[in-house]
């Protein structure tokens, strides 16, 4: 594994349309662990293949939503679809493609996923809260769609130093 560079906002990758992952070989399966590697190393919460320049759709999402004696996984989701969503959660969103800024972001509350594992094995996963804004936000990455330009308003400098101090 090795960990990948990310990305920043403004280089063109980030604002393409990804292709269908049709080869599950091991190029995909040394994409998919270097993903786990460089967001395990940058502390997020979701990493898509195209904020590591690579144009298919493949995302990497950190299930948070664990009980307190259980460990945080990452789940692979090879050409995801939404498949359901309802309910909603208005909140600050970030993104490791546009560090060191948030927006107040709109986004299901729980979604269902429909996706392929990294041998293209079909499976859906359901997720609540953080976890569905992280399937939500990555999946737009998909898109080349970035968390800024679905922001109601981005948040000001103060209002960040504020909430680091709370």
């Amino acid at each position: 594994m090795a960990q990948r560079h990310i990305l920043k906002q403004g280089d063109p990758t980030l604002t393409k349309h990804c292709r269908e992952v049709t080869d599950f070989n091991p190029r995909l399966h040394t994409l998919l662990d270097d993903m786990r590697e460089t967001l395990a190393q940058a502390n997020g919460v979701g990493l898509a293949a195209p904020q590591v320049g690579v144009l298919r759709r493949a995302v990497i999402v950190l299930e948070t939503n664990v009980a307190e004696d259980e460990e945080e996984y990452m789940i692979e989701l090879v050409n995801p679809v939404i498949i359901e969503a309802d309910g909603e959660q208005v909140g600050a969103e970030g993104c490791l493609s546009v560090p060191g800024e948030f927006g107040i972001v709109k986004r299901p509350e729980h979604v269902k996923v429909r996706a392929q594992d990294r041998n293209g094995n079909f499976f859906e996963v359901e997720g609540d809260g953080l976890t569905a804004r992280a399937f939500c936000h990555e999946l737009d990455h998909l898109e080349g769609t970035l968390f800024t330009t679905k922001a109601t308003r981005m948040l000001t400098p103060e209002e960040l130093q504020g909430a680091e101090e709370s």
